[in-house]
């Protein structure tokens, strides 16, 4: 909203200093530093007050080192995370944007869920919480709220490179080409609908996933939408399960987080702005570079949570963030074509949720065939048989943030590898 408070003063009072929001770095920048100070003042208060009304989620007795020390710990803190995000979101974006009201959509709607499955933790008194189809459902809700914003108003724009003895006007009408002059140089510039991705590691490389159901015969595109909006559920359903397995340790979720929304903000950057997609060679996205702003936020809320949740924690974020920010990540890799990376990008989460799956199956095969269940690790999650492995807490959380901070640089390293 300030952006377009100080686009009206500069442009018919020429406001001092007005003019510094019309730049993205700027607001940025601002975003970053609004979430960290939201972060820290209203976390101290908001913990204060979760203290006071003993809003703490019943710690299980799995036989870790210090788990006597985090009974009473507060839990819902995820509500700073949000708060750190939305507010300068609001202040500083272009709200009409379309991925920045997607975006915030995808941030209220799970972190809603997350926020019912805490309520009822804590104040119902039910371990259990929101039942797991509620969860799904939800999830599943908002992928369909994004696949369906992103298929009938997300246009991707490429350059394509033909000989100059193929190109006229009836080839260019052929393949739908729309000549630009970008930078004095003629392009041939491609629209591409929201079913298309970028595949890592491969030069030109787009990927349609309508093209996944070419042996149903010629009409294959008719299925696109149903195709996509497959892909987008089961992505924003594993990753936002996979950011709610990893947070069982303080600091690791938060931390992770802000790296991984560091690395998305660049790739909003470089794929919002002609010039540098155009060097890339990777899809430019009109108006996606807005979403810088929302990544400034995102990274500030998770690094000013760490001020409270680095070990020993004083808050818990509970699923109130930790499905929040699986379900951001998620819609923002799918909305800069980026979602093929999530593998790499989201490593930590990947593993986390992999060695559940893989514990929990094995159990059951051995269970099943030799009549006693064994397991992989000693327990599951992965940080866990650290933890059962006599690793300090801390430890495992910064060998985590190391080896997440490598495979974000490995996800950039993309942009040229190909």
């Amino acid at each position: 909203m300030l952006y377009y408070l100080f686009n009206y003063l500069n442009d018919h009072y020429n406001f001092p200093g007005a003019g510094m929001f019309q730049y993205i770095s700027f607001r940025a920048a601002m975003a970053i530093i609004l979430s960290l100070v939201i972060s820290l003042i209203y976390g101290k208060t908001l913990i204060n007050k979760l203290h006071f009304l003993q809003v703490s989620d019943e710690i299980r007795n799995l036989g870790l080192a210090g788990e006597e020390k985090k009974k009473g710990t507060p839990t819902m803190g995820g509500l700073i995370i949000l708060a750190a995000i939305l507010v300068p979101t609001l202040l500083f974006a272009r709200i009409n944007n379309v991925y920045i009201i997607l975006i915030l959509v995808s941030t209220v709607w799970l972190g809603l869920v997350g926020f019912l499955d805490d309520y009822i933790k804590v104040f119902k008194k039910n371990k259990e919480g929101l039942a797991g189809r509620f969860k799904i459902l939800g999830q599943v809700g908002l992928g369909f709220i994004v696949a369906t914003t992103l298929y009938f108003n997300q246009h991707v724009k490429t350059k394509e490179f033909y000989k100059p003895q193929d190109v006229n006007e009836t080839f260019i009408k052929e393949h739908d080409l729309n000549p630009q002059i970008i930078n004095g140089e003629l392009m041939l510039v491609k629209d591409h609908k929201a079913t298309t991705t970028t595949i890592p590691f491969f030069k030109s490389s787009e990927f349609d996933y309508a093209d996944m159901l070419k042996f149903v015969g010629s009409s294959y595109k008719d299925y696109n939408y149903l195709i996509y909006l497959l892909v987008v559920i089961f992505i924003i359903t594993a990753v936002s399960n996979g950011a709610n397995i990893t947070d069982g340790i303080d600091g690791l979720a938060a931390g992770t987080s802000a790296i991984i929304s560091f690395v998305l903000g660049i790739f909003a950057y470089i794929s919002g702005n002609i010039i540098f997609s155009q060097y890339l060679n990777i899809m430019y996205i009109p108006h996606l570079e807005e979403m810088v702003i929302f990544a400034g936020a995102l990274v500030g809320a998770c690094i000013g949570f760490l001020w409270y949740n680095a070990y020993p924690a004083q808050v818990f974020m509970g699923d109130t963030g930790s499905l929040a920010l699986g379900g951001i990540i998620a819609a923002f890799s799918i909305m800069v074509r980026k979602e093929l990376l999530i593998p790499i990008l989201c490593g930590i989460f990947l593993i986390e949720n992999l060695s559940v799956v893989m514990q929990v199956t094995y159990f059951k095969y051995t269970k099943k065939k030799y009549g006693e269940g064994r397991r992989i690790f000693k327990m599951s999650p992965l940080h866990h048989h650290y933890q059962k492995n006599g690793f300090h807490e801390a430890k495992i959380v910064t060998r985590f943030w190391i080896i997440g901070i490598l495979l974000a640089i490995i996800t950039i390293i993309t942009l040229k590898v190909r």
